[in-house]
């Protein structure tokens, strides 16, 4: 069943009655016998409708526009106010003739008439009795017919099928009226009110959903039985059609009020949200879309931007996904693309700034400005990539500072020691849990600059596991022709890495994967020396570790002999680490007395170190006499910078053994052998008698058992010491020497000149003996560190033994 309507004559379009309408008016059984007994006019001017069908008894308003409409209308309303009314065959024709329309309609009587503001006439009538068009008499200015009546075979009255008829039209009536919201409920009151069979199937025949043929059908039946059967049959399939929709609906309506009630929560949350000051969710959209427009990224990356932030539009706020897709858009936006700071090429003052803040490391800070040099000839801002290679505490950490601060650069620092999960570097896929971008990216992103000076800290402690192998990760990183579209896997896509200065720092070469080694440019940043780290102790430890205490010069000083104290009775190691620790127990006895109200030295005093840090520890040997034979100063490298070696021998009864001790190393004791062999065959020109070597052992000893000692240096010490021994020759007064010996009783050259120059130099020794080779390296070495030494250039064995040995006799000699 459907809602009351007008019923227009052109458009037919359907309008409600409101609230105010009349309900519609009710016939009663006696209505019904009066028009039955009414004699129909023998011709009738006939109305069409287009897209309805009046039946009898029951009242329709209709608008009518059309001017032959409005003319019937008028006329018939002033005479006799009744008229034909016939549906129209096809709607679409908007001048129907006799064949447009059926031949059975309804004599219908006017009951209103009312003219409407825009020229319509909106009219009200009332269905009495069926009839047939007999013949069409005339078209003009109406349509005019000749009518016969129809009869209606009526059910007796207690004919009981048609009373259970009757009953269930009007019990699905009801239900009808129930489940159908449009239907007003006060049509149920007058489904119960209606007291004439043949009304209540006209009525609800002509307010069902039937189209203009099916009701016609059902008015042109004449048996009122089968018109009720198939009423009741039209209404059970609207009856299920409304149920089905009624179900559909239940369901849409359920997710909408689901969907409503997420968009009111959802409402609210934004409203409180800006009430506390926070942001929305659509405003934090907007503002990565305005901060998009502002970076200076290409093509490639504003694409995927776009389509990204599109992909976080579509999300649910409230999903785990969201935060991640946010915290993934910031991370592009904070990323500094194709931002890059002004290099400063200005030379001279990055000179000024690495000797301002590193005394000393004269060969590196050469290659350093000649890197800058290169850098601002080439003007493509492809940086090289450096590895400061030296012992710990030596500065190459605060040397990559140094170099930003000289380039005017952002200067970032990763420590990579004992880093093992590859994603550390290379970062993790977006869709686990708590994904962050690698460490490269990270640094990026707080340096602000696309090519920032970068030092990766203790790049040969990188280890393995089995979350993979970083330093393969570094590859790409330390490639200058692979990381200009360097990959990470939480970024999704490229990038550039070829403007980056890496910067990265090593103590040992032999951990680091060759195939990494092969990328950088290896400088060695070598260890200081005494008067250096005295130096660096003066200039830069006392004033910081001063500052660092609250203390300032006038509390306490030291002056440069008692700082050497403090390097050589307590410090060794190539750095100035522990020496800034030693410096620090001095500034904190100052801050103690001061803070104690105690008398105490300003001026810092030898006995003073003595108190607060002790006896000296590690006191290096100073070189003795020469009164002994085989006992020969050696010098030799450390980790922890240069040192002298003593080397002893001493023979005793036997059978020609030799044996060697001192924690030496394979290389060291295969110099002592080839030293024992080579005076063996050359006895005689050392005027050696041969029969000794089979009558006594021999026995080399260096001391200092508990350090691990190797190395080929001590070659030509050991044959000195030895030829010493057997000819009981003195060994020449404050003589020194280090070279690699051949059993042809060649010198070969060695390494470390500069450290064990500097160690004989602190241990008093006036001159030293080297292969001819090295004096190149003493040439490298500045000449105030040479000042006070006699150097002996050598290229054979026999010219060590006439320059270290004298005619002259050890006291007491031993007989041989």
């Amino acid at each position: 069943m459907k809602k009351s309507n007008f019923i227009t004559l052109d458009s037919l379009s359907l309008q409600e009655f409101d609230e105010n309408s009349e309900l519609i008016p009710l016939m009663t059984p006696e209505d019904e016998e009066e028009i039955n007994n009414e004699e129909l006019p023998e011709t009738l001017p006939i109305l069409s409708l287009r897209n309805t069908v009046l039946f009898p008894g029951v009242v329709i308003p209709i608008t009518a526009g059309r001017d032959t409409s409005i003319k019937l209308i008028n006329d018939a309303n002033k005479g006799s106010k009744v008229i034909g009314v016939v549906a129209q065959k096809d709607e679409s024709v908007e001048n129907p003739t006799a064949k447009d329309i059926y031949e059975t309609g309804t004599v219908a009587r006017i009951l209103r008439v009312l003219k409407m503001p825009d020229g319509n006439v909106t009219v009200i009538i009332q269905g009495k009795k069926r009839f047939k068009v007999a013949e069409v008499i005339t078209e003009k200015p109406y349509m005019n017919a000749t009518i016969r009546d129809m009869a209606e075979a009526k059910p007796a009255l207690n004919n009981k099928e048609f009373s259970a008829i009757i009953d269930s039209i009007k019990d699905l009536a009801l239900e009808i009226i129930k489940e159908n919201p449009n239907i007003p409920s006060e049509a149920s009151f007058a489904i119960k009110n209606i007291e004439s069979n043949s009304f209540l199937i006209n009525f609800v025949s002509s307010n069902m959903n039937l189209s203009v043929d099916e009701k016609q059908a059902l008015l042109e039946m004449n048996n009122l039985k089968e018109r009720a059967l198939a009423t009741l049959k039209f209404m059970n399939v609207e009856f299920q059609k409304l149920e089905l929709k009624n179900d559909i609906q239940s369901k849409v309506q359920m997710d909408m009020s689901q969907q409503q009630r997420e968009y009111f929560l959802h409402q609210q949350m934004k409203t409180i949200q800006e009430e506390l000051g926070g942001v929305s969710h659509d405003e934090e959209v907007e503002e990565m879309k305005v901060r998009a427009k502002e970076k200076q990224w290409d093509e490639k990356v504003a694409k995927h931007f776009n389509k990204e932030i599109a992909k976080m539009q579509r999300m649910n706020p409230q999903v785990a996904e969201y935060s991640i897709q946010r915290n993934y858009l910031e991370l592009f936006l904070d990323l500094p693309w194709n931002e890059f700071s002004k290099d400063k090429f200005d030379l001279k003052r990055a000179k000024k700034i690495l000797d301002r803040d590193h005394f000393g490391l004269e060969d590196v800070k050469r290659r350093i400005i000649e890197y800058l040099a290169v850098l601002k000839l080439r003007n493509d801002m492809k940086s090289p990539i450096l590895c400061l290679y030296g012992p710990p505490g030596v500065g190459k950490t605060s040397l990559g500072k140094s170099i930003a601060e000289a380039l005017g650069r952002e200067y970032v620092r990763i420590s990579l020691g004992g880093l093992r999960d590859e994603a550390e570097i290379r970062g993790h896929r977006k869709t686990y849990i708590g994904a962050m971008p690698g460490r490269i990216i990270q640094s990026l992103k707080k340096a602000g600059t696309s090519n920032p000076v970068f030092v990766l800290d203790e790049i040969d402690k990188l280890s393995n596991s089995h979350q993979g192998d970083p330093s393969s990760a570094m590859l790409e990183v330390l490639d200058p022709e692979q990381n200009s579209e360097f990959y990470d896997n939480f970024l999704e896509m490229g990038y550039d890495l070829s403007k980056v200065m890496f910067i990265a720092t090593s103590n040992s070469l032999s951990t680091i994967q060759p195939a990494l080694r092969d990328r950088m440019e290896i400088i060695n940043v070598t260890g200081y020396t005494i008067e250096e780290k005295v130096e660096i102790a003066k200039r830069h430890l006392l004033p910081k570790q001063l500052k660092e205490h609250g203390l300032t010069d006038k509390h306490m000083k030291i002056a440069k002999p008692q700082l050497e104290k403090i390097v050589e009775g307590y410090t060794r190691e190539s750095g100035v680490r522990g020496l800034e620790k030693q410096i620090a127990k001095m500034v904190r006895y100052a801050a103690k007395n001061i803070a104690m109200e105690a008398d105490y030295n300003i001026k810092i005093s030898n006995e003073d170190i003595i108190e607060v840090l002790g006896g000296p520890k590690l006191e290096r040997d100073k070189y003795e006499n020469n009164n002994v034979a085989g006992v020969v100063t050696g010098l030799a490298w450390t980790s922890v910078g240069g040192d002298i070696l003593f080397i002893e021998s001493i023979l005793s009864k036997g059978k020609g053994n030799l044996s060697i001790t001192g924690n030496l190393g394979k290389v060291m004791k295969e110099s002592a052998t080839i030293a024992m062999e080579y005076i063996k065959s050359n006895a005689d020109e050392f005027g050696i008698d041969a029969s000794i070597f089979d009558k006594y052992n021999v026995h080399i000893h260096v001391p200092e058992g508990a350090t691990p000692k190797d190395g080929p240096s001590a070659g030509i010490t050991m044959l000195t010491s030895l030829v010493s021994l057997f000819t009981q020759r003195k060994v020449k007064k404050s003589l020194a020497m280090t070279g690699e010996i051949t059993l042809r009783g060649k010198v070969l050259p060695v390494g470390g000149i500069k450290e064990k120059i500097l160690a004989a130099k602190r241990a008093r020794i006036k001159e030293i003996l080297l292969c001819e080779e090295n004096r190149r390296d003493i040439e490298e070495i500045k000449p105030e560190y040479l000042k006070g030494l006699t150097f002996h250039y050598v290229s054979d064995m026999s010219d060590v033994i006439k320059l270290a040995l004298t005619n002259q006799k050890v006291k007491n000699p031993k007989k041989l």
